[in-house]
């Protein structure tokens, strides 16, 4: 058998060498061609039914190439903290393989939350790696959406609610994956701010909240990052669904920001043929058709771009302009990844991937509060550490929907702590809580059985007697991947902590002063023992290296220099969504059973309009628990005198600040200096201040550097809906510069012209 399998091949690469050699290559072929030319040629070449079967899915998550000509399929996964682990052809759960473990990076909030370009790219080049070696056409991510309330189960999986900082973070991210051959899928466009009804759900916000917020991360994508694809939406906008959106993604996308990539259905999200036809949509993906009752070999030909589109056209009812529009496209994208003989190997699991995967961890991690600095963990004077909480031994890599990995190995809090800490110090553990044993999402299991039939003050008693006996105590806790938490589909049901966590915590801080709290969450979470805890962290989930991570910053080997990509309220009616907006929909009609399914939507009214986040905590003078931008190190800063480059610019003038930033302490760090504009008189209301720029500055103890940031008029602008256009109005502005949001250090005013 072996034999034979040499001598076919033998004769087919003598075929090949022979037909080579007596024919012209194609033009569609022909790699020194231009790739438009390439492109028409092999729209040229193709039949009817082979563009239709190239716009839809052929498995979970595969479409059609044109095997007759040589063009490849194509192969997409999930995700944007790590390449999913296989599944069946036509099902969810796994295909059993054991070749297909990656290393989890850090979601996606702890990447935002490092304010640093640079990391992103390395995240974005690790990542891209990993997926073309597993040979990904197309990577599902990363998520841009806005940080609209904490209860939102996605919010892990996005970059916060600031447009500005989500945008310069998302670039080189999307940089850094394509430089392997592998497109990214910006999703989820647009408006998906909730998981609860986002099937059913129509969403109504003012075109300058629109345009001001929620879209430009994503025109950054496009327009900067050059994202090959870009994922629809599942929710509703103007009455139609977001991936088959006339004004999304025709006037918008494809209109007004000349986008030439893919768009590509979430899935399940396609429900109209036409639509999908004439409103912007390339590549259907999951649709939730009765194509089985065609019977299972036919499902994927009764998709909305399928059979149905066929039909369509050969009745003469639909031309084939949108048909080669699309194909060209896919065409376009096969070139710069199927097709692309110059496109890397990749690798997985390397020393350079684990590597980045920690450092982003580190540079993530959010010092919250150090009271006393409690933190870092004086060996000299602490020689028995408790670590008590359910998540320093719950693995967080498994489970929270799409972005649930199959990890080739998770070092978590416990195990890191212990690894960095246990040779000069006695480190032991207690559960404190109960929170969810399970371990299993998709037929990916964790191997963890956390099952624990003790009562929870058997278990809280056990916590609380080892902190009095311990010289240091870390509680680890938050948030996890279960639904109503962390999780795809589903949002949280409170703001508060889970499983008790709030007395347990209450109690280990009269137990024993030198506590830390770490949190491991995607979400803002309530504090109501926060004046009775001298440390606070933000951990977020870190992947692989999340032990490692976490015990680095606890050690004071890394000195942490993460800064919130969101704010944390003090009550959850603090947020303006809560208090001004609609959420989780319109009263009336949830009463009346409205948002039950997708021929009854419920109405999501975005009545805070611009004011989201810190614009709106700032601008109404409303102290959160702990503001957009913050973040303590274990050194000190200085902020030198801000001046600009002229008092007085232009409309298509430019205008620089500088500045010094010194690091005045005894540690080696990191400060992030942020830059804010303050429209000083504006025709509309406007925040009272809006990041505009940033710089993340690492300085060694004494060392002082300089740092400039230039803007322009857009970053004096706002959207005037009624002109459909940006508008910097003549008059004063303000530069504000500091280390958080409700941190300004100096200032500068200047005059637009």
């Amino acid at each position: 058998m072996l034999k034979k399998i040499v001598f076919l091949s033998l004769i087919t690469l003598t075929y090949t060498a022979s037909t080579a050699q007596t024919k012209t290559t194609p033009i569609y072929l022909d790699d020194s061609k231009p790739v438009e030319q390439r492109v028409k040629d092999a729209l040229s070449r193709m039949t009817l039914e082979e563009k239709v079967a190239m716009l839809h899915a052929q498995s979970k998550f595969s479409s059609a190439g044109v095997p007759r000509l040589g063009i490849p399929e194509f192969w997409t996964t999930d995700g944007p903290h790590g390449v999913r682990a296989e599944v069946k052809w036509d099902e969810w759960d796994q295909a059993g393989w054991t070749n297909d473990s990656i290393i989890a990076y850090p979601a996606l909030t702890a990447l935002s939350a490092t304010w640093n370009k640079k990391m992103s790219w390395n995240y974005g080049k690790a990542l891209g790696e990993e997926a073309r070696y597993r040979k990904k056409d197309i990577l599902l991510g990363p998520g841009v959406n806005i940080y609209r309330t904490p209860l939102n189960g996605r919010n892990f999986e996005y970059m916060g609610e600031d447009p500005f900082l989500t945008s310069k973070m998302v670039v080189p991210y999307i940089q850094g994956v394509q430089s392997n051959g592998v497109a990214t899928s910006v999703k989820h466009y647009a408006l998906n701010n909730q998981e609860m009804f986002r099937h059913t759900s129509n969403v109504k916000v003012d075109d300058r909240a629109l345009h001001e917020l929620y879209l430009p991360p994503f025109k950054a994508a496009v327009t900067e990052g050059d994202s090959w694809t870009i994922m629809g939406a599942y929710d509703m906008y103007k009455g139609q669904y977001a991936s088959q959106n006339q004004y999304l993604l025709n006037d918008i996308l494809k209109g007004e920001w000349n986008y030439k990539g893919v768009v590509v259905s979430d899935w399940g999200a396609v429900n109209n043929t036409e639509q999908a036809i004439k409103n912007g949509l390339d590549l259907e993906f999951g649709s939730w058709t009765n194509g089985l009752s065609a019977g299972t070999k036919n499902a994927y030909d009764n998709y909305y771009l399928a059979q149905p589109y066929l039909n369509l056209i050969k009745s003469g009812k639909v031309g084939t302009k949108e048909l080669d529009d699309k194909v060209t496209r896919l065409l376009n994208l096969a070139y710069k990844t199927t097709m692309n003989k110059n496109k890397p190997l990749g690798n997985v699991g390397s020393e350079d991937h684990k590597a980045v995967a920690k450092q982003v961890g580190e540079e993530g991690i959010v010092l919250l509060k150090n009271q006393s600095n409690t933190l870092p963990i004086d060996l000299n004077k602490v020689k028995s550490i408790a670590v008590i909480g359910e998540n320093a031994i719950k693995m967080m890599t498994v489970g929270g929907g799409s972005s649930s990995l199959k990890a080739k190995y998770e070092t978590l809090p416990l195990d890191g702590i212990k690894s960095r800490f246990g040779k000069q110090a006695e480190v032991k553990f207690a559960r404190g809580y109960v929170g969810d044993p399970g371990g299993e999402y998709n037929g990916v299991k964790s191997g963890q059985d956390l099952k624990d039939d003790r009562s929870a003050e058997v278990i809280l008693n056990e916590a609380v007697e080892l902190a009095t006996k311990s010289d240091f105590v870390i509680f680890v806790g938050g948030l996890n991947k279960a639904d109503h938490q962390d999780a795809e589909g589903v949002d949280r049901k409170s703001y508060g902590l889970p499983y008790n966590q709030d007395n347990v915590i209450a109690a280990l801080a009269k137990a024993n002063k030198n506590f830390a709290v770490v949190l491991v969450s995607g979400n803002a979470v309530a504090m109501p023992w926060i004046k009775d805890v001298p440390a606070i962290v933000e951990s977020w989930y870190l992947g692989s290296e999340a032990g490692n991570s976490l015990a680095s910053v606890l050690a004071g080997d890394a000195n942490p220099s993460g800064k919130l990509p969101f704010t944390f309220p003090v009550k959850l009616e603090d947020n303006s969504a809560h208090q001004l907006g609609e959420y989780p929909g319109n009263k009336e009609e949830l009463a009346a059973g409205k948002g039950a399914d997708q021929k009854n939507p419920i109405n999501i009214t975005y009545n805070e309009s611009i004011f989201v986040g810190y614009r709106w905590h700032d601008t109404k003078k409303i102290k959160p628990l702990f503001s957009f931008g913050h973040g303590l190190s274990y050194t000190t800063f200085e902020f030198g005198k801000a001046k600009a480059d002229k008092t007085t610019i232009g409309q298509d003038d430019k205008i620089t600040f500088t500045f010094t930033v010194k690091n005045t302490g005894k540690k080696a760090g990191a400060e992030v200096a942020q830059l804010y504009i303050s429209d000083l008189k504006s025709s509309l209301p406007r925040p009272t201040k809006e990041l505009k720029g940033f710089e993340k500055v690492f300085l060694n103890p004494g060392e002082e550097k300089e740092v400039s940031i230039t803007i322009d008029k857009a970053a004096l602008s706002f959207f005037d809906a009624d002109k459909h256009s940006w508008v910097a109005e003549p008059g004063d502005f303000e530069a504000l510069i500091g280390n958080a949001s409700d941190n300004i250090k100096t200032r500068v005013k200047f005059t637009l012209k």
